[in-house]
């Protein structure tokens, strides 16, 4: 056994103790563990951290702890890329081409996998995720994990990932755009809210008997998605989306519509 002791930085206290919080502590280490096994230990996921350093210097999370080392953990809302071996690689997410900026929400992130998708972006989401599922679809397909579970985000698998801690989807959008920079390469509203697939402009005649008569009389452009056949206007919804846009620094001028659609032939019900 051995012991060294730890600083965490910022809101990685978050994910402490509160005795711990803000202050130097020890700690007792199992011999041969890694700096990424400790600050796990103790409760911070790896996908959090932007740097360690031991003794002052700057260290991976493959290095071996040593009696006496000092462990000082660093977050600054901007992600470095993990390695599957648990080395520190070069790429920050919040640097990443925004095209590459793919999630996969896990179950309890909905209603921010909605609003993900309202502004442009990729993101994969079911109630029925469980997190064997996440962690897959972050591995396979590229994607960024989102999720309030940090012992998801602590699996050696999930290169990428943040842990969200608003509690408010609209909160949790604007956390998310601060952290990874997202304002630039939003989309808005070129995604399908429920099958998070493309949406392409439609002639009104072309969907005419799939709108209410209210839509029919004050709407002239619409979008459907091939997928479900919902359609999209700019209906009741999208003065309040693009507030919530416009706050996080994005216009939300586009080629595609509103949170408002229809449902396809085979459902009955109108769902704004």
């Amino acid at each position: 056994m051995v012991t060294a002791t730890f600083r965490f930085y910022q809101e990685l206290s978050e994910f402490l103790p509160r005795e711990r919080r803000g202050r130097t502590f020890a700690a007792d280490c199992a011999r041969r563990s890694t700096t990424k096994h400790m600050i796990e230990a103790l409760g911070v996921p790896h996908t959090e951290v932007e740097m360690v350093l031991v003794n002052g210097a700057e260290s991976g999370f493959d290095r071996m702890l040593e009696d006496g080392d000092h462990v000082a953990v660093y977050s600054r809302f901007a992600l470095l890329e993990v390695g599957p071996h648990g080395g520190v690689g070069p790429e920050r997410l919040r640097e990443r081409a925004r095209e590459r900026m793919r999630f996969v929400a896990d179950a309890h992130l909905g209603g921010l996998a909605r609003l993900l998708r309202m502004a442009g972006y990729d993101t994969l989401y079911d109630n029925h995720y469980h997190d064997d599922d996440v962690a897959d679809l972050a591995e396979n397909d590229d994607r960024i994990v989102l999720t309030r579970d940090r012992e998801l985000l602590k699996r050696r698998s999930i290169v990428h990932g943040c842990y969200i801690h608003a509690l408010d989807p609209p909160q949790q959008l604007r956390e998310l755009f601060g952290r990874l920079d997202l304002a630039g390469g939003a989309r808005p509203f070129s995604l399908c809210l429920h099958c998070n697939l493309p949406l392409r402009a439609v002639d009104k005649a072309s969907v005419l008997d799939r709108l209410p008569a209210s839509v029919r009389a004050l709407h002239d452009s619409f979008t459907t998605c091939d997928n479900c056949l919902r359609v999209y206007w700019k209906g009741s919804h999208y003065q309040r989306m693009a507030a919530l846009l416009a706050a996080l620094g994005q216009r939300s001028e586009g080629p595609l519509d509103d949170f408002a659609d229809v449902e396809s032939p085979e459902e009955s019900d109108f769902h704004p």
